[in-house]
């Protein structure tokens, strides 16, 4: 579109308006959903006489992602399927190989796949590899257990929603919402990234528990490993002397609270840049204060 375009021109805008907003990234979607069958398959999905389907061609897609590298313009790319993130990961590699280190404005890229939810085993480690991040939400996790053995069968389902995989390979995994498409509450993202069960505790028959995160990772994925897939490590992420002082503070502890209650735990107050920015109406309990 005309604003991809313009971006791929002019190049990034970065820290606008008191460093609250950075336009950096072109987002395509190069397939559909798992529920629909649309996202695009290495093979026939287990429920239906179809493999999903790549919304672009080679030569559509391939001189974006070339002009984002040439031009410092980070590129984050929607593939669910294991057909798709093939793709994906095939044409930034072909990019990294044609565009020298030396002329390109921003290294690395820090090019992304967001949603990488079915990925082949032997795809896993290009993404560290490559340095293609792995921009997941542990939410699709515990909303497609209810029909995703259904559509994949339980042999691949060693494939999907592979955090564990993707970190023992070296790999950092920003976490996030997908909001509106689930909830948009971090603390379900947190549960679901370390729990890997439904908030009613239910867990599909090969779902994979060991493939979760520890709770430490799964902060890491919703503070300091999303600041750094979005450059901003140095600014935001963790509580330290230098960066914006943008945090909250939780009704409980994250690493100590029963599994049952992390969803549960509510914000009690927010501050941006150093400023309380929300607050809970009623007075901090003695409890929340210590």
């Amino acid at each position: 579109g005309e604003d991809a375009q313009r971006l791929l021109e002019e190049g990034p805008q970065i820290g606008l308006y008191e460093n609250r907003l950075s336009v950096r990234g072109i987002k395509i979607s190069q397939d559909g959903a798992l529920g629909s069958r649309g996202a695009a398959l290495l093979e026939p999905y287990s429920d239906a006489d179809t493999k999903g389907l790549l919304l672009y061609k080679d030569e559509e897609i391939y001189p974006v992602i070339k002009q984002a590298l040439e031009n410092g313009v980070q590129m984050a790319i929607h593939a669910i399927g294991d057909r798709a993130n093939r793709n994906v990961l095939d044409l930034y590699e072909l990019a990294f190989n044609e565009v020298p280190i030396e002329n390109r404005p921003v290294h690395p890229p820090r090019f992304r796949i967001e949603h990488a939810q079915i990925v082949a085993l032997n795809d896993m480690p290009r993404f560290c590899e490559l340095g293609v991040i792995p921009s997941m939400q542990p939410s699709h996790a515990i909303g497609d257990l209810h029909f995703a053995v259904r559509r994949l069968g339980l042999e691949r389902m060693t494939e999907g929603y592979a955090w564990r995989t993707f970190i023992d390979h070296g790999c950092y995994i920003p976490g996030g919402s997908d909001a509106p498409v689930e909830e948009g509450n971090p603390m379900i993202e947190f549960y679901a990234a370390c729990v890997r069960k439904d908030t009613t505790r239910f867990s599909a028959k090969g779902w994979h528990p060991e493939l979760k995160m520890t709770r430490e990772e799964a902060l890491k994925s919703l503070t300091i490993w999303g600041a750094k897939a979005a450059f901003e490590e140095d600014l935001m992420g963790s509580i330290e002397p230098g960066k914006l002082a943008d945090l909250v503070v939780l009704d409980r502890d994250l690493m100590m609270a029963p599994e049952e209650e992390l969803f549960r735990i509510n914000v009690v107050m927010t501050m941006i840049g150093g400023e309380v920015v929300y607050e809970k109406a009623e007075k901090f309990s003695a409890e929340a204060k210590m």
